[in-house]
This record gives C-alpha cells, sequence and structure tokens, in this order.
C-alpha cells in the first residue's frame, strides 16, 4: 500500500464518529470468544490496554482497513480483551498471549494467524485478508 493510500485511510478513521469506532468492537466477556466460534464466525481477538500506544496503532490500522474493505466486517467478529483485567483468564493463558498488543485470528478449532506487537499496515492486512 502506497503513502496515498494510507493518509486517505487515516483520514477516514479520523472523520468517522467516535462512537461508531467503539461499537465495531465485542468487549470481551466469558464464553463470548467460544460462542462465537461455536456459531461458525471467524474472530480477530485483540488483546489490549489503554495505556499501550503498540495498542492504539494497532486499532487504527484494523479500523482504517476495515473503513476501506467492508468484506472484513461481514467475514469477521471483533473481539477486544482488556489485557489488564484479562490476562491471566483461560482467553489468554490457553492461547500462550505472551502480552498485551497480540492479535489472533481464530476459525473453529484452528489459529489463523497471529501478531505479536507487530504494526504494520501490510502485516495487519494480511492476517486480516486470511480470514477473507
Amino acid at each position: 500500500m502506497n503513502r496515498r493510500h494510507l493518509l486517505l485511510a487515516a483520514v477516514a478513521v479520523a472523520v468517522t464518529p467516535m462512537a461508531a469506532s467503539a461499537d465495531q468492537y465485542v468487549d470481551f466477556s466469558p464464553g463470548v470468544v467460544k460462542d462465537a466460534l461455536k456459531d461458525g464466525k471467524t474472530v480477530l481477538v485483540e488483546y489490549a490496554a489503554s495505556w499501550c500506544s503498540t495498542c492504539r496503532r494497532q486499532e487504527r490500522v484494523i479500523n482504517a482497513l476495515r473503513a476501506e474493505d467492508p468484506a472484513y466486517d461481514a467475514a469477521i467478529t471483533f473481539v477486544k480483551v482488556d489485557w489488564d483485567r484479562f490476562n491471566r483468564h483461560d482467553v489468554a493463558v490457553s492461547r500462550a498471549i505472551p502480552r498485551r498488543s497480540t492479535l489472533v485470528l481464530l476459525r473453529g478449532n484452528d489459529e489463523l494467524g497471529r501478531i505479536v506487537a507487530g504494526t504494520s499496515q501490510s502485516q495487519i492486512k494480511g492476517l486480516l485478508d486470511r480470514a477473507l
């Protein structure tokens, strides 16, 4: 992706109302991921902390990609796990999540891919594209 596309995506995210971006993620609660997977959905689990700058960058990139291509929203359920609250919960421990700023793409019993602390748009796009 060239700089112009990146800039246009950033502008699209900036002009999107803040309330809309908050609704784009399902906040984790016990059972949310398992139920979505059981229903046959593909799930991107984002392990994030509100104070984490890497997490915020990942979220901006994800939101820009989603704004660019609505196919992601049609194909993926986006779940945000509050790292500070759930880092010792089964949702993190069972998948050996090493830290906040980890993205994991799941379908059924399979992990389709993961990114740990990566913020590259091409890397995150590659992960999301595995769901399409």
